[in-house]
């Protein structure tokens, strides 16, 4: 559920975690959330060994400001109640769990999630579940997700997945994905989560690419992206961060409106623009934001 106090995550950096040198380098990019990887990435000959150095890498750094998750496999195979298990521990901020097309689906994992917090004697529902939807099923149980289980915060979207489920073509304009980003956007606020978090881009070195689709994920209301490579860390931060501007028209539009209210009106122009009371409120929004992520 939303945490009205807590700080907006809107970078999640992906690493394999069985690359020590990649391991290294993924706390030194200033994503707000790091996920170490245990499911594409990582081959089944090393799945074992990778679940330790999850937790060599997030117990022996202290938490400071970047929160810690681990990408188990999905549900459908062998490996993820093991992998649940071998990770969870103080260390650790969330779980992030993939292919996830039920919210009967979830149940499972809430069950291997409260035994292994009581297991090491952390408070039953503190870790954060975060579901990846990336099928059809998935986008189509987006609410019944979103509605389920009280540890979800957030839901991301994996556009690979999804696009290669129903053999979509994903170009740069991205049309094939609006209507599941649309689906979870409603689904979030039907669940009162916070805004789900946005699909990969593959093309690791084309930034305007990158850009581009950010600014769909947030045309949709989309809080966040989903990042595989350290470069796309600052520029999701420059979508998804209220401009100097942005927050000046916010200060503008709140004040004029404030000052005519009291003057008995309830819906002005300023600077040729009508605002009325949804305007001041998604204006209050884009203040209450940018001071969340100065804090």
């Amino acid at each position: 559920m939303t945490d009205s106090t807590a700080i907006p995550l809107r970078s999640f950096l992906f690493t394999p975690a069985n690359h020590p040198r990649r391991v290294e380098k993924v706390f030194e990019v200033g994503a707000d959330a790091v996920i170490l990887d245990l499911e594409d990435a990582v081959a089944i000959s090393e799945k074992a060994a990778a679940r330790e150095c999850v937790v060599e890498a997030f117990s022996a750094r202290p938490h400071s400001g970047t929160q810690y998750y681990v990408r188990v496999n999905s549900l459908d195979t062998p490996y993820c109640e093991d992998d649940i298990k071998a990770t969870v521990g103080p260390w650790l901020h969330g779980v992030v769990l993939p292919k996830v097309e039920s919210g009967s689906c979830l149940n499972r994992a809430e069950q291997w999630l409260a035994a292994a917090e009581a297991a090491c004697g952390m408070p039953v529902g503190q870790l954060d579940l975060m579901p990846i939807i990336e099928t059809a099923a998935g986008v189509e149980s987006a609410k019944e997700i979103a509605t389920t289980n009280s540890r979800i915060r957030r839901m991301a979207f994996g556009g690979g997945d999804y696009t290669l489920d129903l053999n979509y073509e994903w170009n740069a304009d991205e049309a094939v994905l609006a209507y599941a980003r649309s689906k979870l956007s409603h689904a979030a606020r039907l669940g009162n989560l916070e805004p789900p978090i946005d699909t990969v881009v593959l093309q690791i070195r084309d930034d305007e690419r990158f850009v581009q689709s950010a600014r769909y994920g947030k045309q949709f209301g989309f809080g966040g992206k989903l990042c595989i490579h350290p470069s796309q860390v600052p520029l999701t931060h420059d979508v998804f961060t209220p401009s100097a501007e942005d927050i000046a028209h916010a200060r503008a539009v709140v004040a004029a409106f404030e000052e005519a209210e009291a003057a008995g009106m309830a819906s002005i122009q300023l600077d040729g623009y009508f605002i009325d009371y949804p305007i001041v409120y998604k204006s209050q929004r884009i203040l209450a934001l940018a001071e969340k992520l100065q804090a």
